[in-house]
């Protein structure tokens, strides 16, 4: 028997009654007024699987965002029309143009491809690399786009074997003689993939640019198509050699930043300018209206494609503890229970732990587990030598991480650890893992800093007096 067409998909009880006595159907235009004179325009969507029974959800015409309203008895709605919804773009075919350069865009998933779901609510991987290039059509003077799809997942789900996987496919297309590639990821855990890759793609010929999106592409307020188009203008036209995280720099949409995956965090769960370079500036600047690239640091150049190096050698078993007080050494034991073969330890202050974890420590440098330190404060760095707590930890094998960010300290023991073997010679891990490799060792820090990021900066007073 054929299942009767639900026209209020996710609506029951007396909300439903009411859309019903209304004549609203899913999709419909309609005027809602509530008592109090409030007036909505919208379109009405199906309800989320987790929205509140007593709300309806529409779609605001003049805002383009999602809204949920209470609802009773007295509030008018008026019917204008229906629009069906439909929340994917069409793909295109563009003639390839001889005079600009070639990149290929390598879709990964994450919200920069992403798009709501309204049975849940939420942000699903939807849209395909070629329906961004539709969204973005500005791309088609400036580069020749060929999108391939890798992955469609969100990227806390990516592992340490989709990061090779993204390198050997990076490296098939510098062999294709792209001028550029460009990866679209999630944000969250983006700097781990793009640190993975600084490790992997050695004397780049061609520029890797990784871009994300912290609003879906099909909200009106997403940072999707400016971060698309200046990664491909930095991909096709930037003498860089170098992986780059390209960001938005400030919420009014002007520029995006160009990071070094091995130095830049995830600042903020949501603001559309997350992305900070810690330690350092970024690499770069890209406007948005004139699409000029500005460097505040010096980037390698491109390479010959004769010297580029694929190294993606990795043993994926390692963990990465935070240390907090009180955390019970059994936590580390059963790491090493569990035949992992390096850890990544983020201790306080210049990269302690408490006294109660001395015995697990002498276990893992006696089965030739490398334990690196990096430590919690963003910026600094781990020096074991200062109190009698770290010269403890450094006679039981502790490997000071210098300044490494732990999202570049865990894929680079990992990619280490991938070269030694298990179990590795110690003295070598801590060679590998105290030699800069793509900028996640800094000597020293950008001077001031870390003072202009705490506002001790020239008129900041001010700015502080009127938040």
């Amino acid at each position: 028997m054929k299942k009767e067409k639900d026209y209020l998909p996710g609506y029951s009880g007396e909300v439903r009654k009411v859309l019903e006595d209304n004549n609203l159907i899913v999709w419909s235009e309609i005027i809602l007024t509530k008592p109090n004179g409030a007036r909505f325009h919208g379109i009405l969507l199906p309800r989320a699987a987790f929205t509140a029974k007593d709300f309806i959800t529409i779609r605001v015409l003049d805002t383009g965002y999602n809204i949920g309203i209470e609802i009773t008895k007295d509030i008018k709605f008026q019917k204008v029309g229906e629009v069906q919804g439909n929340y994917r773009l069409p793909s295109i075919k563009v003639k390839r143009n001889s005079q600009i350069p070639n990149v290929t865009l390598l879709g990964t998933g994450g919200t920069v491809a992403s798009r709501l779901d309204y049975r849940t609510g939420a942000v699903l991987p939807a849209f395909t690399p070629e329906e961004l290039f539709a969204a973005v059509p500005e791309i088609q003077s400036r580069v020749n786009l060929t999108p391939r799809t890798l992955f469609e997942i969100l990227s806390e789900n990516f592992k340490p074997e989709w990061w090779v996987k993204t390198a050997q496919e990076v490296a098939k297309e510098i062999e294709r003689g792209v001028d550029g590639v460009i990866i679209g990821h999630g944000t969250d855990t983006m700097a781990y993939t793009g640190s993975a890759l600084s490790y992997f793609l050695q004397n780049l010929p061609i520029p890797v640019v990784i871009l994300g999106s912290q609003r879906s592409s099909d909200r009106p307020s997403s940072d999707a198509a400016i971060n698309l188009l200046n990664a491909s203008t930095v991909a096709g036209y930037a003498d860089c050699g170098e992986v780059l995280v390209c960001m938005l720099g400030s919420t009014s949409h002007k520029y995006d930043y160009l990071h070094q995956p091995t130095r830049v965090r995830k600042m903020h769960s949501s603001r559309r300018d997350t992305f900070r370079s810690i330690g350092v500036p970024p690499l770069g600047k890209i406007d948005w209206l004139t699409q000029e690239i500005t460097y505040f640091r010096p980037v390698k150049p491109r390479n010959l494609p004769e010297k580029f190096l694929l190294d993606v050698k990795i043993d994926p078993r390692v963990a990465m503890l935070y240390f907090y007080p009180g955390m019970n050494p059994d936590i580390l034991h059963s790491v090493i229970d569990k035949k992992y073969h390096g850890v990544v330890i983020i201790g306080t202050g210049l990269g302690h732990v408490s006294t109660e974890l001395y015995n697990a420590l002498d276990r893992a440098k006696e089965e030739q587990i490398p334990i690196v330190m990096v430590v919690q404060p963003l910026w600094g760095y781990c020096h074991l030598r200062v109190y009698e707590t770290g010269r403890e930890m450094l006679a039981r094998g502790v490997i000071e991480g210098s300044n490494m960010i732990p999202e570049a300290a865990y894929p680079k023991l990992i990619w280490a650890l991938g070269h030694t073997g298990f179990p590795p010679n110690l003295s070598e891990i801590k060679q590998i893992m105290q030699t800069n490799i793509a900028g996640e060792i800094i000597d020293r820090e950008t001077r001031f800093g870390f003072s202009i990021f705490q506002g001790i900066e020239p008129g900041i007073k001010s700015v502080f007096e009127k938040i």
